[in-house]
Formats: C-alpha cells, structure tokens, sequence
C-alpha cells in the first residue's frame, strides 16, 4: 500500500465547482483525483437530468477502471442526483457490482449522506436542493426509503443554472428549509458550491448542517482510513461526530 492515501472522485462533466471544493479540503495526508463522467447535453440544467444521470450510470465501468490507474484507497461519484435515479436496491447492487469488479471501496455522494447522518444520530432532518421540484421530491423518497423522517424540504427559487449558484445562495437555502423540528439539516447537490456557507449557517441555526461534498469529503477520508479532522466547513468535517 502506498503510504499517502489517494481520494479518487468522479465528477459530472460540466460540472465546474466541485474540484476547487475537494481541493480546499485537501490536507497534506492525502492527495485528490478527479475524472469525468461521461454525460451529454445542458449541462447544470433542471431538464434532461434522468437522461444525463443514466449516460453517468452506464459509463461508471469506463470511469472506474481509468481512476483505479492512480491505485487509490477509494473512489466517490461526487453526484447526488446518480442516486434518485438509481434508487436504494439499484444503488446497493452497483457499488457491490463495482466493489467485487474493480477491488477498490466505491461509494456514493448520497450514501456518504446516508452514512453521515447516521453518524450525527440524527432521524428528523430538513433538506434542500437546488433541483425542479420533481428531483426534490425523489430525493425525498429516497431518504425516507433510509428511514429518515422529513420534518421539512425545499428547493431553492430561480436555479436557472445549479452550476452558477453561490455559497450565499446555498447559505439562505440552508434557513430557508429549517424548522425546529429538524434535529440536522442536509442540502443536496454536489454542483452547487456549499462548503464555504456551513460553518456560519449552524451558528446561526444551531444544529448539523452538511452538503452532499462534505459528507463525501468525509467518507472518503473514513474509508481510507485516514484521521483527519478539516476546520473550517462544519462539524462534520471538524470530526465532532467521529
């Protein structure tokens, strides 16, 4: 085994943000890798998503045996949206799929999620997504389908362009979805930038707040095996519930 681990992350083509994010996160005991996915058409758009996600799905065997080149500790798709499409059981068949084909630990950035808040212990959550509402509901039904109760969810107004959104934006999507209710709030959409409003949204709030690329961020670091703990974009990450 080499001695720095290798974080390997997959990544929707148009998808312009996610990069600079992992690297931000990066420390000096690991390294970062990305490859494309393979997907056609609008890129960032609220149309043509299933078509673009299934292009995603069937291209991941490419991805995978091109990523597994660098030897990483663990490959992540960084994209949250795979997973509505998929759904639990074609989700949990093609990680295991993946898993036995390419002998490298494969997850997902909506599994990481799973897997998070799991971790914080938290059941009533709130979420939100910059997606159609149509996306939002499926994300809905997945988290439940985990056995998370929904106490409240939104999604953002006036995405024209999930990739042109702000940290700012992602930040009042954070109170917009809140409620006394929801012990953790989670934002989906690892092409909106998020990690930089996460710290600030839970003084504010008071609770656990985590995006989809920082629960992947932390997986990743968790099935490498590596102890880390990132300040500086929330608790999660900070390894208060490590």
């Amino acid at each position: 085994m080499h001695s720095l681990a290798r974080l390997g992350f997959l990544i929707p083509p148009g998808n312009p943000n996610t990069e600079g994010e992992v690297i931000k996160m990066s420390r000096p005991e690991f390294s970062v890798h990305f490859t494309r996915m393979v997907a056609f058409g609008e890129t960032g758009s609220l149309l043509g998503q299933d078509e673009r996600n299934q292009s995603q799905i069937d291209h991941l065997d490419e991805n995978l045996a091109l990523m597994k080149l660098v030897n990483p500790s663990v490959v992540a798709m960084a994209h949250t949206a795979n997973s509505y499409t998929l759904g639990k059981d074609g989700e949990a068949k093609l990680v295991d799929r993946l898993q036995k084909t390419f002998e490298v630990p494969f997850i997902t950035a909506f599994g990481s999620v799973v897997t998070a808040l799991r971790q914080i212990g938290v059941n009533n959550i709130a979420f939100g997504t910059p997606y159609s509402e149509q996306n939002t509901l499926r994300c809905k039904n997945l988290l439940e389908e985990y056995g998370f109760n929904i106490i409240s969810f939104g999604n953002l107004p006036g995405v024209k362009n999930i990739y042109d959104e702000t940290p700012e934006r992602a930040g009042q999507l954070m109170k917009q979805v809140d409620d006394s209710g929801a012990d953790a709030i989670f934002i989906s959409g690892v092409g909106m930038p998020t990690i930089d409003a996460l710290e600030k949204a839970e003084a504010s709030l008071g609770k656990p707040i985590i995006s989809s690329i920082a629960a992947t961020m932390w997986d990743a670091i968790r099935v490498a095996g590596i102890k880390s703990d990132i300040q500086g974009y929330g608790s999660l990450l900070a390894g208060k519930y490590n």
